[in-house]
């Protein structure tokens, strides 16, 4: 969830900075974790001498769709979230 929230505000900065002089743009960088079935999240800058096109709004819907795809990432990771707390409640129940 936290990668997915990550992922959101670096595409939202993205875009609130777009006609910044100097701008770069962040990205985040994921690597799942094996074993645990989380994900290592990290924010990194383009370099600076990555060519930003028509003053970076080649990359605008790139950040747009990083955001709808950030939104449902943790949707899902929060429904996940409520089912096992569900089934861990269920559990406990049975078992007082």
């Amino acid at each position: 969830m936290r990668a997915a929230q990550w992922r959101l505000d670096t595409s939202a900065h993205n875009l609130a900075n777009l006609q910044t002089p100097g701008f770069r743009r962040q990205q985040v960088a994921q690597t799942a974790q094996p074993g645990s079935g989380g994900v290592n999240a990290l924010v990194v800058r383009e370099p600076a001498t990555q060519a930003q096109g028509a003053d970076g709004f080649d990359r605008l819907a790139e950040d747009l769709v990083d955001q709808r795809m950030s939104l449902y990432s943790f949707a899902a990771n929060l429904r996940t979230v409520q089912t096992q707390d569900a089934v861990l409640g269920s559990l406990l129940d049975t078992r007082a």
